[in-house]
């Protein structure tokens, strides 16, 4: 009896566990890479790598110097390094942005300062006319 209930919430607990959110907290300075799937949220200092299939935000006092892979990151605090969002990156007006940037979605507050190349491999939206097409507006013209 008691062995099937230690059984249900180690099953449990494992469940929920992965998908927790991690935290670096203020003032906390770490040196390493780390993978997970859950989101991860720096106000403290990284050196190193994230690789997650979630979120990443860095807090205003947060800061990364490396290489993030992630599937949406909101930025508050600083950036330096390679920024790999396969979805949507947003900057808030306190953020800055230095190193390579790989997007499919970026917003950029007034304010945040920007300063990486930037590759976006979103979905295009215009189609490309057919040659017929563009001789035929051309001719028109």
């Amino acid at each position: 009896m008691f062995s099937d209930n230690n059984k249900n919430a180690k099953n449990r607990m494992t469940t929920e566990s992965s998908g927790q959110p991690n935290r670096i907290g203020q003032k906390t300075k770490i040196k390493g890479d780390f993978i997970s799937e859950g989101d991860f949220r720096i106000d403290g200092t990284l050196e190193g790598s994230v690789k997650t299939s979630g979120k990443v935000v860095i807090g205003r006092e947060g800061s990364i110097d490396g290489k993030v892979e992630c599937v949406n990151a909101d930025i508050e605090g600083n950036f330096s390094g390679e920024l790999n969002v396969s979805n949507i990156l947003s900057l808030k007006s306190t953020a800055q942005i230095e190193g390579q940037v790989h997007v499919a979605k970026l917003a950029i507050e007034p304010g945040a300062t920007f300063n990486a190349t930037c590759d976006m491999k979103g979905g295009s939206s215009r189609k490309e006319l057919s040659n017929d097409k563009k001789q035929e507006i051309g001719k028109s013209a």
